[in-house]
């Protein structure tokens, strides 16, 4: 029985261990937490002071690539119909109604010129030469070489209306109008445009398919057996 009393003291004394013990956990678990809410504070503070400076930048990075080429279709579409009002209000009456307008044909490309005092910049049909010409930097090269070669590429704008044919056709055709168009300015302007060969309209065209061949000359072929 000895032994039991013993083994029911020594349960007991731990049992009466934690509720001696409870009051002083809680203290030492207290100053922790108070330390760390004061670290908590300060950095929260940091965080505050630094967060007018990530209010600014934030924009720029929030910036997606779909929110970018959104805003890009907005300013196209709107860049567009402004242009084709600056368009009208530049030829009043219409094209035909201009001083100095000329033609130029390439293949099956027909183009109506108009000059124009300006700056140098190339519209085709209500549209920017670089944007209508896909970006060629060869096909826009040929809008503008007439007024390169006789130093006018500044002080002229050029106004197009071209249909027909393909866009290398129709960036010649155009090439042979602002030639013919510079005519009208000056007399003088003949002998360096017939030297470099721009006043020179070029004939070549495809030749058209005949009966019984694949293509102009193309024959399907030959099997004697």
């Amino acid at each position: 029985m000895a032994l039991s009393v013993s083994s029911l003291a020594s349960a007991f004394s731990h049992l009466s261990l934690p509720s001696t013990s409870a009051p002083h956990p809680p203290p030492l678990l207290r100053l922790p937490t108070t330390r760390r809410a004061a670290r908590l504070v300060l950095f929260a503070s940091g965080a505050d002071a630094a967060e007018p400076v990530l209010e600014a930048e934030a924009p720029a990075a929030d910036d997606g690539p779909e929110e970018v080429l959104a805003v890009e279709a907005e300013e196209d579409a709107l860049s567009g119909l402004a242009l084709r009002k600056y368009v009208k209000q530049r030829l009043p009456g219409g094209f035909a109604a201009q001083r100095i307008t000329a033609t130029g044909r390439r293949k099956m490309a027909s183009a109506r010129v108009v000059l124009q005092e300006g700056t140098g910049k190339v519209f085709i049909n209500f549209r920017d030469a670089k944007e209508y010409l896909q970006a060629n930097p060869m096909w826009v090269e040929y809008c503008k070489i007439p007024l390169v070669t006789l130093g006018f590429e500044n002080n002229y704008d050029v106004f197009v209306k071209v249909q027909g044919g393909g866009l290398s056709g129709q960036a010649q055709a155009i090439c042979l109008g602002v030639a013919r168009a510079l005519l009208k300015i000056s007399p003088a302007n003949r002998v360096p445009l017939r030297s470099e060969g721009l006043l020179t309209r070029d004939t070549r065209v495809v030749e058209r398919k005949k009966a019984g061949l694949r293509k102009a000359r193309k024959r399907p072929q030959f099997s004697k057996r």
